[in-house]
């Protein structure tokens, strides 16, 4: 377990009074709000009660009204439609979303994914001239289209008329395509830059029933879709997406469709939906379409209506999920096993010519977890084009770093946290060292350690039933909005255990307190930990309720644990 530096968010303690006051809340639950950037009793009231906030006005992103008109008129006309998507889950669940609603307003429509191996990354020619022969006249992307020059021109010789919803970074100038919805583009007057492409399609289809609904499904019935789309791409969960993410996983846990339901049955979820649910059980599952096989194999699932189809698609792609967690294994040993030979620096790079193109996300996230630096991981093929994928750390914008290192890159996009890259073999050697001296730049060349983040110290008398349903209310959980984490010093254990597989099990006391049940997942032992029972402990710890053999009871699920220093 990789130490980590605790960081206690500083609050202003009349401000937490006052917050606790007002709102009758608990003051554990006010320093919580304050450390998301919450100071007032209207905004924590949105905060406690999302459902009160009003959705943004979809028109205030550039080329709303013109996309919606253009699709209208495909529907009117009777025009065959192509929605071209991404094949990781947000793009498979907005294309699905897409498919959803506008085959229900009566369109001839249809989807078209790449093949993440044979055709990689958005949009490309060959795609585009097989689509125009099959009499498709307008194509709507997501996830992708932003920096797609090159293509954008050749849609537009053929006659194409590209419509792009998208929420990547964008370029100085933007491709000419019919409509570019996209909530970066420094013209737009959309106030929140944090949806997904799915969060977008979403915004495509409210407009569009706003102003050309005939019939068919209700946006809102298709927000399954945008909590699944928002989770697994890691955008904030700040402002509309915690609403479009709380109704939709309220669907999710409904299992109001059916590709949904087989997914969960196959993956063992029950009742309870969460986003940890979305995140480590659900997405990966969807993400193995694309990752292993063929994302359309994705669409399918999110988009049949035969219970019968449906669960045959989700045993595919749980047989899918488990190569790709073998894979995933097999090239993480490999990649730990270069950066050990290989001169510490202050970010990574590591390639080789075998490894699935599947899985190298994955990889490059988990020698983040590992070596808290930024990294690149890249397969070479055999006509020694190298394509990867890129993860960051808190704080280290990977587009920015990426764009000082273009004129050695074929093609580059993504967002600070993630991004995808093409390169020529050849200049693997030179963009390691220059992303190696971007980072070294930025961090003062001296890798930092992880830092975990707490909302409040607290004695564990204050832990309880009302604190827990508080902070329940803070959900949806995720990047913007991390659960609360709370720090108890001086923790006595009473019992300690292994169970399952490595979970560390203990049971603690704070001074007279009633004794706790904790649970760290995958820690393995105190002694793996370095500690021993014999001392005492400081605890950071999510507080949850927990249910077994027909109890109902507090438990501390551990994010980190440390000797207790003396005071």
């Amino acid at each position: 377990m990789a130490i980590k530096q605790w960081v206690l968010r500083e609050i202003d303690q009349q401000q937490r009074a006052t917050l606790a006051r007002s709102l009758s809340i608990s003051p554990i639950t006010a320093a919580v709000l304050l450390a998301r950037g919450v100071t007032t009793a209207a905004q924590a009231q949105t905060w406690l009660a999302p459902h009160l906030v009003a959705p943004h006005d979809p028109l205030l992103i550039p080329d709303m009204e013109s996309a919606v008109d253009r699709l209208h008129r495909a529907m009117v006309e009777e025009e065959r439609v192509c929605f071209y998507g991404d094949y990781d889950v947000d793009g498979m669940a907005a294309t699905s979303l897409y498919l959803t609603y506008f085959r229900a307003q009566g369109g001839q429509v249809l989807s078209y994914i790449p093949h993440r191996v044979r055709e990689g990354y958005g949009l490309n020619e060959t795609a585009l001239r097989w689509l125009h022969r099959q009499g498709v006249s307008l194509v709507v992307t997501s996830d992708c289209g932003t920096t797609a020059h090159r293509e954008v021109e050749a849609a537009k010789q053929l006659g194409l008329d590209l419509i792009i919803t998208d929420h990547h970074q964008c370029d100085q100038q933007l491709p000419p395509a019919l409509a570019l919805l996209n909530p970066h583009r420094p013209d737009s007057a959309y106030p929140f830059t944090g949806l997904c492409s799915g969060g977008l399609a979403y915004k495509v289809t409210r407009a569009y029933q706003d102003k050309y609904g005939t019939g068919g499904p209700e946006p809102e019935t298709l927000l399954d879709l945008v909590a699944l789309a928002t989770v697994a791409d890691i955008v904030p969960l700040q402002d509309e997406n915690r609403i479009l993410v709380r109704e939709g996983l309220d669907l999710i846990a409904r299992g109001t469709r059916c590709g949904v339901r087989a997914l969960k049955q196959v993956a063992g979820v029950g009742r309870d939906v969460t986003t940890g649910t979305v995140a480590f059980r659900l997405a990966p599952r969807i993400n193995a379409a694309g990752r292993m096989a063929h994302a359309e194999v994705g669409v399918r699932l999110l988009t049949t209506e035969s219970d019968v189809e449906a669960r045959e698609i989700a045993d595919q792609l749980e047989q899918l999920n488990r190569a790709r967690q073998r894979l995933e294994e097999e090239t993480t040993s490999e990649a730990v096993s270069m950066m050990k030979a290989e001169p510490e620096q202050a970010a990574l790079a590591v390639w080789a010519g075998h490894w699935h193109l599947g899985v190298v996300g994955i990889v490059a996230a988990r020698l983040v977890e590992r070596f808290h630096r930024p990294a690149v991981v890249i397969a070479v093929n055999d006509q020694g084009i190298g394509k990867g994928s890129a993860r960051s750390i808190p704080g280290f914008d990977l587009y920015q770093a990426l764009s000082a290192c273009r004129d050695l890159l074929e093609a580059f996009g993504g967002h600070p946290c993630a991004a995808g890259l093409t390169i020529r073999e050849s200049r693997l050697e030179a963009f390691r060292e220059r992303f190696a001296e971007v980072a070294a730049q930025w961090e003062g060349g001296t890798p930092k350690q992880p830092l975990l983040h707490l909302d409040a110290e607290v004695h564990l008398s204050e832990v309880n039933d009302q604190l827990v349903q508080e902070l329940g209310l803070l959900h949806p959980f995720g990047a913007g909005n991390p659960e609360p984490t709370l720090a108890v010093r001086n923790l006595a254990i009473l019992g300690s255990r292994v169970v399952g597989e490595r979970h560390l099990k203990l049971t603690v006391r704070h001074g007279n307190s009633k004794p706790f049940d904790s649970i760290g997942f995958r820690m393995g032992s105190l002694a793996d930990c370095g500690l021993s029972a014999a001392q005492s402990v400081d605890l950071a710890f999510v507080p949850q309720r927990n249910s077994w053999n027909g109890q109902d009871r507090i438990q501390l699920r551990i994010r980190d644990l440390k000797a207790s220093q003396p005071l």
